[in-house]
């Protein structure tokens, strides 16, 4: 079972939206040596959604190629059509990923029927483990509680990154699920929490910046160590509220810039980060000891 700071890897782009392969493969030993658990690549923070199909599987493969086993690597393979989901998924496996993250089918509003059929359809096609990715509030469609432990039930689920922000609803979920199944946070600010009380680790958008204490956090936390989990998720908690200030990943990759680790790249629809916002998005950075260039 994959436990630990998993990061929501950025995908550094140069100022033309290419993807900057080199500021990628320096990202990758930032996490490593940083002490990160686990590398997430084309996930929503990777700007999935504006790769082609391409440049999805060469960013998969390339991220396998770089670790080299260190950790493990998910990639996400989520789509809204289901078939797509199958060949993103199949791609993952043959590049030799360690398990594909897939959101739920965005925009075309399935029912939880429709969602228990896609996910299981996906999971029959390819053998490999597989995590659901609930997040409402940016696909429109929310994967019930319910829903979720049915697909437990299936062969090659084998985890939840559920993104709502609701601890009451972690709980149930934690209860309701085999020991087997693994549930992750999805929702940097609550995660402490949900992984004291028994989720298997945090696919987070702060590690991107703040990899070193991403890690020890969830380490004490999963270690049930609340008072130090608490204690370094304070330095945190300010990079967890404003790395989301605009639609992340915009105040991420901007962070990134000003620690040296990408250019300024990203691509349209998103935009880069307002002027008005630079001034918090440093001091919440400044807050948890990060060094800006």
């Amino acid at each position: 079972m994959i436990t630990g700071s998993l990061v929501a890897l950025a995908t550094p782009m140069h100022a033309d939206g290419a993807i900057d392969w080199e500021a990628f493969a320096r990202l990758i030993e930032f996490h490593i040596e940083a002490g990160t658990d686990g590398i997430v690549v084309a996930g929503t923070t990777g700007e999935a959604s504006t790769l082609s199909f391409a440049e999805h599987c060469a960013l998969v493969r390339e991220a396998v190629a770089l670790v080299r086993g260190r950790v493990p690597v998910i990639a996400g393979t989520g789509a809204n059509a289901t078939a797509e989901a199958v060949e993103l998924t199949q791609a993952a496996k043959d590049a030799g990923v360690d398990a594909c993250l897939l959101v739920s089918p965005y925009y075309v509003k399935p029912t939880q029927e429709g969602l228990y059929r896609h996910h299981r359809a996906i999971a029959e096609a390819v053998a490999i483990p597989q995590i659901l990715y609930n997040v409402p509030g940016r696909t429109g469609v929310d994967l019930k509680p319910d829903t979720a432990v049915r697909l437990a039930g299936v062969p090659h689920v084998v985890g939840l990154k559920e993104a709502a922000g609701d601890l009451d609803r972690m709980r149930h979920l934690l209860q309701a699920c085999p020991s087997d199944f693994a549930v992750y946070s999805g929702d940097d600010a609550t995660a402490c929490e949900a992984m004291l009380a028994g989720a298997k680790g945090d696919i987070s958008v702060t590690a991107n910046v703040a990899p070193k204490l991403m890690h020890q956090m969830c380490r004490a936390a999963l270690a049930g160590d609340e008072s130090a989990a608490r204690a370094i998720d304070a330095r945190l908690e300010r990079l967890h509220r404003d790395l989301f200030i605009e639609s992340n990943p915009i105040p991420t990759k901007w962070a990134l810039m000003r620690m040296g680790l990408m250019g300024p790249g990203i691509r349209l629809p998103l935009t880069p980060l307002d002027p008005a916002c630079h001034s918090r998005v440093a001091d919440a950075l400044e807050y948890a000891g990060i060094t800006l260039c």
